[in-house]
């Protein structure tokens, strides 16, 4: 194949993936982008099973301590209408979905076998933010050769934080288009969905992580309305949320949110 015909071939779609139900995918790049491009990864569509469970207090660590939560586990078990965009608990109380992957990343460039738990900001993974629903588009960085790009872990419902280390678990079926995109004004990380744009920070600690989420914003305003740091700084001041995204996973995870719509 062509140079030209190889690159245009590379800016369509690679993949659509279909029925993501587990931590799953392996889907090789071209490793001609190894540390050049990146994929994007649009959200097509989340459809959770009929069925998910939330539990608390099930591990012995300082949040849960914190919280009181030294007893034995407390479970909830739902029955999903995805039809209806609720689930109700064996309880009776009903909330609202909004399904998504917790689970969108690659592996880290290094030797051995990996956990799927913390998230990295060098290759996503257990990213478990609630924003990336329907709509939106995830930008990664590429690691590793070939890209070997996961995605799993259904969540039909969770609150930002994951207070709990658990949001409502189910099964789901996924529809994504796989793109390539040769640059991006934030080399870590970031995504744009229809409420905004997102950059993420993780740490074991929750400032390092939230100054991450932070100084990736700055840098993207920087590119978008032309300005110095310190300005663009000021301004995200007046604009820019930060959320924490997750307290679950070890490594702690904070996004920073720019409203569509907030600058004009």
């Amino acid at each position: 194949m062509s140079e030209p015909v190889f690159d245009r071939e590379a800016r369509r779609r690679l993949a659509v993936l279909r029925h993501v139900e587990e931590v799953s995918g392996n889907v090789a790049m071209t490793c001609r982008y190894y540390g050049i491009s990146r994929p994007a990864v649009r959200i097509v569509s989340f459809r959770p099973g009929n069925w998910g469970w939330t539990v608390a207090g099930a591990k012995d660590n300082a949040l849960n301590c914190a919280l009181g939560l030294t007893g034995p586990p407390s479970w909830l078990l739902w029955e999903i209408d995805a039809d209806g965009g609720t689930a109700t608990s064996d309880r009776g109380h009903t909330v609202r979905t909004s399904p998504f992957l917790g689970v969108i990343g690659m592996p880290p460039d290094e030797p051995g076998r990996h956990s799927t738990i913390p998230p990295r900001s060098t290759a996503g993974g257990n990213i478990d933010c609630r924003e990336l629903t329907a709509g939106a588009i995830l930008f990664l960085p590429v690691p590793v050769p070939g890209a070997l790009l996961h995605l799993g872990d259904g969540h039909a419902a969770q609150g930002d934080g994951e207070v709990s280390g658990t949001a409502i678990e189910s099964p789901m079926k996924a529809e994504v288009v796989l793109d390539i995109v040769a640059d991006a004004p934030v080399s870590g990380l970031h995504a744009v969905t229809p409420n905004g744009r997102i950059t993420f920070g993780f740490n074991v600690d929750l400032d390092v992580a939230m100054a991450e989420a932070l100084a990736a914003m700055v840098t993207w305003m920087q590119w978008l309305y032309d300005v110095d740091r310190g300005t663009a700084t000021a301004l995200a001041s007046t604009v820019v949320d930060m959320r924490v995204t997750q307290v679950a996973n070890e490594t702690w995870g904070v996004h920073a949110v720019l409203a569509a719509g907030a600058i004009t």
